[in-house]
């Protein structure tokens, strides 16, 4: 699948947040960096269908999301886990990722499986009777994942997922994301170390515009040593900010 942004725009009341950002999602993982405040969780929730886009075009593939129609069957496509997500406390982590695998219109013959594989990807098989309430910090983080990854969505959506992850969880995240070699992966992050180890291609975005939109490598090649940055990579990353953003 292709995801396809064209010139679209977003805002909240009178405040516009993104202003005609095209870019194009392919399968593999790509990260979106930004500082706070460059529009990031706001292009997440326009490509969720959560909010209708001000103006521009969304394309699926050759579905054009217009209405909620359409919005409706994208969301069929799309696995989202937003920073801060919802849960009923006394469901189990089985029933949360099979309520996910549902709403994603998975086959019933097919569900169980789904759910099973998913949470054996993030490590949860052993954890699945448990209810949501009593999961750890991180394992309800791995939940989260669990639910936006069920069913091998085309387009998963990932807000900051490592947040609440512990270094060896934070490594098999790495190998559990770079295992979905059919899903178009948006990996929101301010981890410039999870960019390098599992993301094919990087969008920066800064005051709701793309500053950048290419492979790891040609990120990397931005690099200027009298940069701040323990990496080429980060050194390349704050070449694409505002002068005044460049400074420690």
């Amino acid at each position: 699948m292709q995801i396809a942004l064209h010139a679209v725009s977003q805002g909240y009341g009178g405040r516009t947040i993104i202003e005609g950002l095209s870019a194009t999602l392919r399968p593999g993982v790509t990260a979106l960096l930004g500082p706070n405040g460059a529009g990031k969780t706001t292009l997440i929730r326009t490509l969720a269908t959560i909010l209708p886009p001000r103006s521009g075009e969304i394309h699926f593939d050759d579905l054009r999301v217009v209405n909620e129609r359409t919005a409706r069957i994208a969301r069929s496509r799309i696995g989202y886990l937003p920073q801060d997500f919802g849960y009923d406390p006394q469901m189990t982590v089985t029933d949360f990722v099979s309520y996910a695998a549902w709403l994603r219109d998975v086959k019933r013959r097919d569900r169980q499986q789904a759910v099973e594989r998913a949470l054996n990807l993030v490590d949860l098989g052993d954890a699945r009777r448990m209810k949501m309430r009593k999961l750890s910090g991180g394992m309800r983080r791995r939940a989260g994942i669990a639910w936006a990854i069920v069913g091998d969505p085309p387009l998963a959506l990932l807000d900051e997922p490592t947040v609440g992850l512990d270094p060896r969880q934070r490594l098999h995240f790495r190998k559990v994301i770079g295992s979905l070699d059919r899903t178009a992966v948006l990996l929101s992050t301010h981890l410039i170390d999870d960019v390098g180890a599992v993301c094919d291609r990087v969008i920066v975005l800064n005051n709701g515009a793309v500053r950048f939109e290419g492979s790891v490598s040609d990120l990397e090649a931005l690099s200027r040593d009298d940069l701040p940055g323990h990496s080429a990579l980060e050194r390349a990353y704050m070449r694409l900010l505002p002068e005044e953003e460049q400074r420690l």
